[in-house]
């Protein structure tokens, strides 16, 4: 089975708030095999399923300008690939044609081992650059909230990886940048995918945060998940292999 990119089911039925944030909820038949299966992940996080991403030579254009050319890569479960490169180099593009947010110029990245009924998104987490977070809400309620909606069931143990637990009924207009990441980065492990696209994810972070977040990647990596990231500085886990992005390759 191979899932592309283009021709996500429902994608248009998610805000674009939603698509922005990373939040693809699953649109399939209510009682579909594959939305059961992924019930289950947030169940219990189980990444066993062998899975593979295949990206060939995949080309960016934005404003007329080539960002990147014939990008090609290969990643398996269990394996962790880390983007690098300057400002502008396409780190950012490439994360978001990767999870559909955007359709490149030309090539293709399909999900190989997957469920028939979703897309390569609907696998997925993404962490952007922005922080999926209500201000008006607890941060109790809105990691509640995006669990539920997901269609998973909070435990107020989702907010012990990322140290919520004392914050729960804060407010989330009152946290930190920092904390706010770290409410953002809570949805890794308290709604189960079994790949993360993650831009920047160590922005905003201390050291301890930092160390947490190694802690939630290396057993995903593990059990079977895996891991697109990109950072400009080291995130403390071993990736098995980086990929350097140059820049823009012509005007």
């Amino acid at each position: 089975m191979a899932a592309c990119v283009s021709g996500l089911p429902g994608f248009a039925n998610n805000s674009k708030a939603e698509v922005e944030c990373g939040i693809f909820r699953l649109y399939s038949p209510e009682g579909s095999v594959a939305v059961e299966e992924m019930k289950r992940w947030n169940a219990r996080g189980d990444a066993s399923r062998p899975m593979k991403i295949d990206a060939e030579n995949v080309t960016c254009v934005r404003g007329g300008r080539t960002v990147f050319a014939d990008i090609s890569f290969t990643l398996s479960s269990g394996e962790a690939l880390l983007l690098s490169g300057p400002n502008g180099a396409g780190k950012t593009s490439l994360l978001r044609i990767l999870a559909g947010f955007i359709q490149p110029e030309s090539g293709s990245v399909e999900l190989h081992g997957g469920h028939d009924d979703l897309a390569l998104s609907q696998h997925s987490h993404y962490v952007g650059h922005a922080n999926a977070v209500k201000p008006a809400l607890t941060v109790e309620e809105n990691l509640a909230f995006w669990v539920r909606y997901n269609g998973g069931i909070f435990d107020e143990n989702d907010l012990l990886p990322f140290d919520l637990m004392h914050h729960a009924a804060i407010p989330a207009a009152l946290l930190s940048a920092g904390q706010r990441r770290r409410l953002t980065l809570s949805r890794l492990t308290a709604i189960a995918r079994p790949i993360w696209f993650l831009d920047e994810p160590t922005v905003g972070l201390d050291k301890a945060s930092t160390k947490a977040l190694c802690d939630v990647m290396r057993p995903h990596l593990a059990e079977g998940g895996m891991i697109i990231a990109s950072s400009h500085v080291e995130i403390g886990i071993e990736f098995n292999n980086e990929l350097e992005l140059q820049g823009r390759v012509r005007p």
